[in-house]
């Protein structure tokens, strides 16, 4: 249809009907994206996203859109556990991609074997007899030279000895002149660091890491601070969990990105009030103006979604949480 740009080649075939599921409804229900936005309290960037397959929508998302076309709301769940079954399907895929690719540039990043100084030839073909044994008198053949004398009984052997010993300290030499290579890459590790470094960790609330353009925060420097300012929200949040209370829709928001989650309450009225609780710490987000919707509370930090609770008490003394 002219409206709706062309899905992704690459959906699975479960979240391609999906969207195209929600795209009939909204056509159906006669919304423009914008509509859409104001009457299901999730922006409009959100919806743009959720309807062109660039991101799964959430299930309150999906719950709200049946409320607002009349649609009996169990078929449309059951469409979106099937996506989302094959959503984390593909981004498990991706995640297994990614860490291949960074144990890949792990391996290459370890150091190869140094050469030893003054010990290059210990990597050649060692000499021949002629060369390795000294000769006083001119070779065979050369003007005016008398013939070679015999060598001592033994010669042959102790020259032979000599060159089993120059190798054998030449190879000495290179073994420990690459263990102080990785001693000195390793830190003493033991190779530990290049361990790590293969097994890359997933970033938590402690690791540093490098941010998204636009995101400010992760992990604790995020707590106590806003979400959509400090560019925690858009394509980089997900609804954890959700349940409703009353007429109003309570979630656990989640950006894995900024190691840190907050609370949102939409279809809510004045003097609502959510909250989220992570960690022993609590942040509250309160409906302060008639005609306002949504709320949020600023951010906890907290490695994993499921440690965070969000609550909500409505102003006709309602109460709930979820999980």
């Amino acid at each position: 249809m002219a409206r709706w740009k062309a899905l992704p080649d690459e959906l699975d075939p479960h979240v391609r009907e999906f969207a195209s599921r929600l795209r009939r409804l909204v056509d159906r229900g006669g919304l423009s994206v914008a509509a859409l936005a104001d009457r299901t309290g999730y922006s409009r960037t959100s919806w743009d996203r959720y309807l062109n397959g660039r991101l799964l929508a959430p299930k309150g998302a999906v719950v709200a859109l049946a409320e607002v076309t009349g649609t009996d709301p169990a078929h449309l769940v059951t469409m979106w556990e099937l996506a989302e079954r094959a959503w984390s399907r593909s981004e498990l895929r991706h995640d297994r991609t990614m860490e291949a690719i960074r144990v890949s540039r792990a391996r290459a990043a370890l150091p190869g074997p140094a050469p030893a100084p003054g010990a290059s030839h210990a990597t050649q073909s060692p000499p021949s007899p002629a060369q390795a044994e000294p000769r006083d008198a001119a070779a065979p053949g050369d003007a005016g030279g008398p013939p070679p004398a015999a060598p001592p009984a033994g010669g042959g052997d102790r020259a032979r000895g000599r060159r089993r010993a120059v190798m054998f300290l030449a190879g000495l030499a290179g073994a420990l002149v690459l263990i102080g290579a990785v001693f000195h890459v390793t830190g003493g590790n033991g190779g530990g660091k290049a361990a790590g470094a293969a097994k890359s960790p997933s970033p938590s609330v402690s690791t540093p890491q490098k941010l998204p353009p636009g995101v400010k925060c992760a992990g604790a420097s995020c707590t106590g601070k806003d979400a959509e300012s400090m560019g925690c929200s858009g394509d980089l949040v997900t609804t954890a969990r959700s349940v409703t209370v009353g007429t109003a829709l309570l979630e656990v928001r989640y950006s894995r990105t900024c190691g840190a989650a907050w609370g949102r309450i939409t279809r809510a009225a004045q003097g609502d009030e959510v909250r989220v609780v992570a960690g022993g710490r609590q942040e509250t987000g309160t409906i302060t103006a008639a005609g306002d919707t949504i709320a949020y509370t600023p951010m906890i930090a907290v490695g994993d979604a499921d440690r965070a609770k969000a609550c909500a008490t409505l102003a006709s003394g309602r109460q709930g949480c979820t999980g």
